[in-house]
C-alpha cells in the first residue's frame, strides 16, 4: 500500500508539473468500471470518481468521464455508446469479464484510443497500452504457503472461486502451485462470483457434503464474509482456517485483533483504479509516453503489519 501511495503521489506531482505543456485540444479519458455490486467494486467506484474529480478540476484540457455498468453486456453497450458519441483519446477499463469485453475494447483500440486495462485482464494482452493490477498469483501462492506451514502440510481444503476472469485463474494457479508437493487436498472448488450471499450458500453445500474440512480459501473477502457466517451457523469446530484476499477493512480488523481462524490476509487495493487513471492522464499531460505494466505487491498481512493496511474511512 505504501509503495502504491508513493507512486500515485509521484504521478500526481508529474501531472501538476506538466500543466503548462497541456495541448489546447481537450483530451477525453473514458473510465468504464463495474457498478458497486460488492465491497471491492464499491471501493473502485469511490476511487474512480475521486480521480475524475481531481483531474477535471486541475486540468481543463483533460476530461475524465466515469461510467459504471451492472453487467458485462451493459459494459459493452456503455463503451460502444461512448465511442460512438465522443472521440475517446483513452479508455481506462476494468472489465466485467475478460471474454465478453476483449473484442469491444479492441474495436476502440483500432480507432486510435490509448487503452489502459485494470485488474481483470483481457484475453488478448496486445490490446492494452498500459496494465495496472495486483499480483494475483502471489495472492493465491502466499495464502497457500501459509496453510502448508501452519497445517503441517496435510488436511482437507475447500476453495471458492470468483468469476471466470484472468485474475481468478491467476489466483487459483498461485494457490495450486503453493500447495504442490504437500498433502493438502482440495475437496471441492466452485465459483461463487465474488458475492457474499452466493458464498454463504456454497459454503453451506460444502459443509453438508464434507464431514471433515480443515481449511477454507475464498479468493475474495466478500466471499469470505459469507463463508464465515455459514461456518458460524453450522456450529462446526474442526475448521482451523478460513482465509480470503483483497484487504477488506473488516478482515484486516480481524487480523489486527489476532483472530484465530482468519489470522492473515493479502492486499489487493481497489484504489489501483485511481493509480491507473492518473497514469493514463500522465500519458497526455507528461513529457513521455506511459506504457507497460504496473503490478502491486501482495505480501502476507499479519498481526504485526496489519495496521499499515487498515483504513477505517475507506468504503472497502
Amino acid at each position: 500500500m505504501l509503495r502504491k501511495t508513493l507512486i500515485a503521489s509521484g504521478v500526481t506531482a508529474a501531472l501538476l508539473a506538466a500543466g503548462p505543456a497541456l495541448a489546447a485540444e481537450k483530451k477525453i479519458i473514458a473510465v468504464s468500471i463495474p457498478a458497486a455490486d460488492h465491497g471491492w467494486t464499491a471501493g473502485v467506484v469511490y476511487h474512480a470518481n475521486a480521480a475524475a474529480k481531481e483531474i477535471n478540476k486541475a486540468f481543463p484540457d483533460i476530461e475524465v468521464i466515469v461510467k459504471t455498468s451492472p453487467s458485462a453486456s451493459a459494459q459493452v453497450s456503455a463503451i460502444e455508446d461512448l465511442s460512438a458519441t465522443r472521440k475517446l483519446d483513452a479508455l481506462v477499463i476494468l472489465p466485467h469479464s475478460s471474454e465478453e469485453l476483449t473484442t469491444p475494447v479492441k474495436a476502440i483500440k483500432d480507432k486510435g484510443s490509448f487503452i489502459t486495462v485494470v485488474d481483470r485482464g483481457l484475453n488478448d494482452p496486445k490490446i492494452q497500452d498500459l496494465y495496472v493490477a495486483g499480483d494475483n498469483i502471489a495472492v493465491g501462492f502466499n495464502t497457500a504457503k501459509f496453510l502448508v506451514e501452519k497445517m503441517g502440510g496435510k488436511g482437507n481444503l475447500v476453495v471458492l472461486r470468483g468469476i471466470p476472469t484472468v485474475i481468478d485463474d491467476e489466483r487459483i494457479k498461485g494457490f495450486q502451485d503453493g500447495i504442490k508437493g504437500s498433502d493438502l487436498k482440495i475437496l471441492d472448488i466452485q465459483y461463487a462470483n465474488w458475492n457474499s450471499d452466493e458464498a454463504f450458500k456454497l459454503m453451506q453445500d460444502y459443509l453438508a457434503k464434507y464431514p471433515q474440512i480443515d481449511a477454507v480459501w475464498a479468493n475474495d473477502d466478500d466471499m469470505l464474509l459469507g463463508v464465515l457466517e455459514a461456518i458460524k451457523q453450522s456450529g462446526r469446530k474442526e475448521i482451523k482456517f478460513a482465509l480470503g484476499g483483497n484487504g477488506m477493512k473488516e478482515i484486516i480488523a480481524k487480523v489486527m485483533a489476532g483472530d484465530a481462524v482468519t489470522p492473515v490476509e493479502t492486499p489487493y487495493p481497489p484504489s489501483m483504479i485511481k493509480t491507473a487513471i492518473y497514469l493514463t492522464a500522465a500519458h497526455f499531460a507528461g513529457h513521455a509516453p506511459v506504457r507497460g505494466s504496473f503490478k502491486l505487491d501482495a505480501p502476507l498481512i499479519t498481526k504485526a503489519n496489519a495496521a499499515e493496511y487498515y483504513f477505517p474511512d475507506s468504503p472497502f
